[in-house]
């Protein structure tokens, strides 16, 4: 199995911040911050030739929409992968756009079998695209679809049977989902089909009128730590990445939110080799 290690969300307001970071073992690139694949920022190239392994993650292709996926845009996350050595690119189990309209956000799938052939259907096409295996990411849902006939992992479950295609699994979702939702994270790992583990996203958040906001602005907290740790004891992750979206603080932060996520998966590491 390819390995990632530790890694951390590559923003252009922290690309010399990021260059300079010790231990940082991957980046992960939002696919359409590159506005041309034929001209890739100075920073990304620096990485690359120091070794880094950079990871193309879209944010618009909207997969788990009715529509078929883009071909301008599937080219373009092909491109960018191509371009930059990547061994995977990402995207997100939702959908973005329906009938011309774009929501601004990552929206939930129906988790319905109707809906799951679409999807799948829509996996398939993307896979064929693009030159790399694609991982696809748990979204921290602003609401539910009624009439749901699977629950959240049998989806993602039957569509990995389906089609192969790997998971990005976001543990400050899955808190947020729990907290929000009274979703069990505990259960959701037990669930899923960790064997097609890409690598992992941590993130911040903050508590707000009783609300959990993954804003991706804050301090990872300890329960997202947890959830990690109940991750890493029932798979050793490929890779972890820390996301970091505004608001972004010093190196010296930063780099002790990078060894507190380093720090949680070795030490569970060690604790489930020991037992």
């Amino acid at each position: 199995m390819y390995r990632l290690g530790f890694g951390i969300g590559w923003r252009p307001e922290i690309d010399l911040l990021v260059e300079r970071l010790p231990g940082v073992d991957f980046v992960e690139v939002i696919a359409e911050n590159i506005c041309s694949h034929h001209h890739l920022p100075e920073s990304l190239r620096v990485l690359r030739e120091r070794g880094v392994q950079v990871v193309p993650h879209g944010v618009s292709l909207s997969l788990g929409g009715a529509e078929r996926p883009d071909p301008h845009r599937l080219a373009h996350l092909a491109g960018c992968a191509q371009a930059l050595g990547s061994s995977l690119i990402s995207e997100h189990l939702a959908f973005v756009r329906a009938g011309g309209l774009e929501a601004g956000h990552l929206m939930p799938v129906p988790r319905t079998r109707q809906a799951l052939d679409v999807i799948a259907d829509n996996v398939r096409i993307a896979q064929e695209s693009l030159p790399v295996p694609l991982a696809l990411e748990n979204i921290a849902a602003l609401f539910t679809w009624p009439d749901a006939e699977l629950t959240e992992a049998q989806f993602l479950t039957e569509l990995v049977e389906r089609t192969g295609v790997r998971l990005l699994i976001d543990v400050a979702n899955l808190h947020t989902n729990h907290v929000n939702a009274g979703l069990d994270p505990e259960q959701m790992l037990d669930e899923l089909p960790l064997d097609h583990l890409a690598y992992v996203h941590v993130a911040g958040g903050v508590m707000r009128d009783g609300i959990w906001h993954d804003t991706h602005l804050h301090p990872v907290t300890e329960p997202v730590l947890e959830v990690l740790a109940a991750l890493v004891r029932r798979i050793d992750p490929p890779g972890v990445l820390l996301e970091r979206d505004g608001d972004y603080p010093g190196p010296t932060e930063l780099m002790v939110e990078l060894a507190a996520i380093r720090t949680t998966v070795e030490r569970t590491r060690g604790r489930h080799a020991r037992a």
